[in-house]
């Protein structure tokens, strides 16, 4: 297929035959509309595409405040910090059932956290052409196009409102918990 466009009288004898069939067929009209709102400049007129903006830097104040929270009220970094290689199985339950209460406080005190997907897992489901990625993995055998149909494996988790504390000024983000001494 040649790059070459059409010359003026090329291009004027098929205006002019759509122009009629336009006229005369309410669909080919249609598709004409559809196409026309589509149309794209000729490449060599386009504006070269702006260069994409590089990702920015997540503010880490909130995450530092939410593990800071999940610090006090679970001592989850003391937990993640310790090397529990030495304690029985029945000594890092006990341990976990703490973190876990206080933890699961702090996460429904500051977040309303929601499921991505409704339906119980191992639910049959279709995810149709267009499904959100970003919130949809497909995994196993993934081949071809969507529809895809699959198992739900894990409903997902997707965050709804976020309340955490404002910050006061002076207070330093980056100390989750503060050394204690005891005199």
């Amino acid at each position: 297929m040649s790059s070459r466009a059409p010359s003026f009288f090329k291009r004027a004898s098929i205006a002019f035959r759509c122009f009629r069939r336009a006229l005369k067929d309410p669909g080919f009209a249609q598709s004409v509309a559809t196409l026309e709102s589509g149309i794209q400049p000729h490449p060599a007129s386009r504006p070269p595409a702006p260069a994409a903006a590089p990702p920015a830097a997540a503010a880490p104040d909130s995450a530092l405040l939410l593990l800071g929270l999940l610090q006090k009220e679970g001592r989850l970094v003391d937990f993640l910090h310790e090397d529990i290689k030495g304690y029985s199985d029945q000594e890092v339950g006990a341990a976990a059932r703490v973190i876990h209460q206080g933890c699961q406080r702090v996460l429904q005190d500051c977040l309303m956290i929601a499921p991505v997907r409704d339906e119980p897992e191992g639910s049959r489901i279709t995810l149709e052409t267009g499904f959100d990625a970003a919130a949809i993995r497909p995994t196993g055998n993934v081949v071809g196009t969507p529809p895809f149909t699959g198992a739900l494996v894990h409903r997902g988790w997707r965050v709804v409102e976020t309340r955490l504390p404002q910050i006061t000024s002076g207070h330093d983000p980056r100390i989750l918990a503060a050394a204690e001494v005891e005199l």
